[in-house]
């Protein structure tokens, strides 16, 4: 019966984060949005993307998924798991840094540390990425890209805004953006 009345609640959790999350506001540079979600994952998920434009230029990309199995999973270590993914453009000097994957590892948790989210049973990659162009696009640029995909179970289900709201900070650095204090809105710099 207990565990009954648990699961309903975490249901009712869910719920609550998905109305929250579909009522986020983000900073004037990151458009964010809901997007279909992966429906084989868990019973239960929801899924957000975001793009973040700096001056005319697309500068990252990601994807913040939240799923919920009342039944838990064993890998997860809970009955919620937090999925992200992250790519963002880098200056090329960046790209031959050997300990770029290591620091942008790190911003996972401390994107978390950050607002206080408790978490567990992180799991993740760090990819870079350089492209040259040839032939008929060989007039193009060389581009250098940063890959973060992580996951992690978050663990006080009573908090899962928490969670992305971490993501979001992770967004910000990734993307290069100046951090905006507690209370304070950005002014709107789009023309």
């Amino acid at each position: 019966m207990a565990e009954n009345s648990q699961s309903q609640r975490d249901q009712i959790l869910f719920e609550k984060f998905c109305a929250d999350a579909r009522a986020f506001k983000t900073r004037v540079e990151i458009t964010f949005e809901e997007v279909p979600a992966p429906q084989r994952l868990a019973p239960h998920a929801v899924a957000f993307s975001v793009d973040v434009e700096v001056r005319g230029d697309d500068v990252a990309t990601g994807r913040f998924v939240l799923l919920h199995d009342p039944a838990g999973q064993e890998a997860w270590e809970g009955k919620f798991r937090a999925i992200t993914f992250i790519r963002s453009a880098i200056e090329e000097d960046l790209q031959s840094d050997p300990l770029l994957t290591d620091v942008a590892w790190s911003w996972v948790g401390e994107s978390l540390d950050s607002v206080g989210a408790s978490y567990l049973a992180t799991s993740g990659t760090v990819t870079k990425v350089s492209s040259a162009s040839y032939g008929q696009l060989s007039e193009q640029d060389q581009s250098s890209e940063i890959e973060i995909r992580a996951s992690w179970t978050p663990s006080n289900s009573a908090k899962l805004m928490d969670h992305l709201n971490a993501w979001t900070r992770m967004i910000e650095t990734v993307s290069g953006l100046t951090p905006i204090a507690e209370g304070v809105s950005a002014l709107n710099t789009r023309r």
